[in-house]
């Protein structure tokens, strides 16, 4: 029995240990950004806190179509998934009157490579150009009858057919070609347009399948044979294996239904910046030292376990926001620290239930069993409450918002877990200094 409370231990420690890596890697065996102070502190800033970019992008209208409200909400959605595609961690997308969209990235500070990842209209368009192989960088006129070839060559009068689009994708990837170490990137197409690639392909043996995104081509290959499974490559003219992953990125992201016009741009600075973050951190650490005072004193040598597994709480907490590529903001900041004084209430009703039990004339160990079991269903409630009122501000909220309902509902799954997990094993394994010394939850 007592092999197994050591073995308990013995984990608890090791998990303590794995979030120290995760959260500031003390041992560098990735490198990570950005640091603060002498820790290198592996969670992202917000916008408030770090500074990004500022774009203000506008609907435009085209000879086929008007831009519409309902347009621009759908651009929206496009670029918000362009925006997930690339990793990136709270950005805060609104509309502003019924053409223009605010784009606020935390984290990239060129608003060129901003415009480049979400202010194309990326439609990817395959077209059968028979025998005329088209040079990369020539363009299609808007009404798709002559392509301007890049100077000092005539534009030429080349209708454009087009055979698939990116509409018909169903998944892209960059990689580099085995044979020529180049970046490429690989695509698939889905359902029928599989079949449609196939039997294109099959039937234009030697011919060019031109490859254009935004009217611009990409390249001009020959097509050698016929090409089963729907799967194609794009390659040729990618500077390096970045450019081939922002135009994935673009494919799998979708096209824009209308096209955007960059109407304002620039590079933002923390709107809060370094002041606020080290303010709030300090008002952290002081609530958690008034914290650890309060334990001692109310529950004496448990209530130092508590505080042990508070600690390891945060660094679990911190190893979560690590993992999940969190973004932390002011409001999560805020959310930690009230997550800090939530994680030891559970403990306190164990508590309180084990006092009311050695008063009760029962054994330490009866008693730490009893208050454990009988303080659990409060603990589930209280804890359940919390949980969902931080899912429905994520669900509902934007922006910081959505930082702090992160911060609060990670803290209370983690706050269970160290409360009736990790609190247990540090208890159980000092039960024998508890019953020797009496020095047992302030009874």
């Amino acid at each position: 029995m007592r092999s197994r409370v050591w073995l308990r231990l013995l984990v608890v420690v090791v998990l303590g240990l794995l979030a120290i890596q995760i959260a500031f890697a003390p041992v560098r065996l990735v490198r990570f950004t950005p640091e603060w102070r002498g820790f290198n502190l592996q969670i992202n800033l917000g916008l408030d806190l770090r500074g990004g970019s500022y774009l203000v992008l506008e609907g435009q209208d085209t000879p086929q179509r008007r831009a519409t409200p309902e347009d621009v909400d759908a651009a929206m959605r496009v670029i918000a998934n362009r925006i997930d595609q690339l990793g990136l961690v709270e950005p805060n997308l609104q509309r502003q009157g019924s053409r223009r969209i605010i784009v606020e990235l935390p984290g990239i500070q060129d608003p060129e490579r901003a415009i480049a990842l979400i202010g194309k209209t990326a439609l990817l368009e395959f077209v059968d150009t028979g025998a005329t192989s088209l040079p990369k960088g020539a363009r299609w006129t808007a009404d798709g009858k002559r392509v301007e070839l890049p100077p000092p060559a005539q534009p030429v009068t080349l209708n454009k057919k087009v055979i698939l689009t990116g509409a018909d994708l169903q998944d892209a990837q960059a990689s580099f070609d085995q044979d020529t170490g180049e970046p490429i990137v690989n695509f698939q197409f889905k359902g029928s347009g599989a079949k449609t690639f196939e039997d294109f392909t099959a039937a234009n043996v030697g011919r060019h399948l031109t490859i254009a995104l935004d009217n611009e081509v990409i390249s001009s290959p020959v097509i050698r044979d016929r090409i089963p499974g729907g799967r194609g490559q794009i390659s040729g003219g990618f500077r390096d294996l970045s450019e081939a992953r922002d135009l994935a990125v673009l494919l799998r992201g979708g096209a824009l239904p209308i096209p955007v016009e960059v109407i304002e741009r620039r590079s933002v600075g923390p709107t809060l910046g370094r002041d606020s973050l080290d303010r709030s951190l300090r008002a952290g650490a002081v609530a958690a030292a008034m914290v650890f005072v309060f334990m001692i004193l109310l529950y004496r040598m448990p209530g130092l376990l508590a505080d042990l597994a508070l600690v390891i709480y945060a660094l679990l907490l911190m190893a979560a926001l690590v993992v999940l590529g969190a973004t932390l903001t002011l409001p999560g900041i805020a959310g930690f620290i009230l997550s800090v004084g939530m994680a030891i209430d559970a403990n306190i009703l164990i508590f309180e239930r084990i006092k009311e039990e050695l008063r009760a004339g029962k054994s330490i160990g009866s008693a730490i069993g009893s208050g454990w079991a009988r303080a659990w269903s409060a603990i589930l409630d209280s804890n359940v409450t919390t949980l969902i009122g931080g899912l429905v501000l994520f669900a509902l909220g934007t922006g910081p918002v959505k930082g702090f309902a992160v911060t609060l509902a990670l803290g209370v799954l983690i706050s269970m877990f160290t409360a009736i997990i990790v609190t247990r094993v540090f208890v159980d394994s000092s039960t024998g200094a508890l019953r020797s010394k009496q020095v047992g939850f302030g009874v």
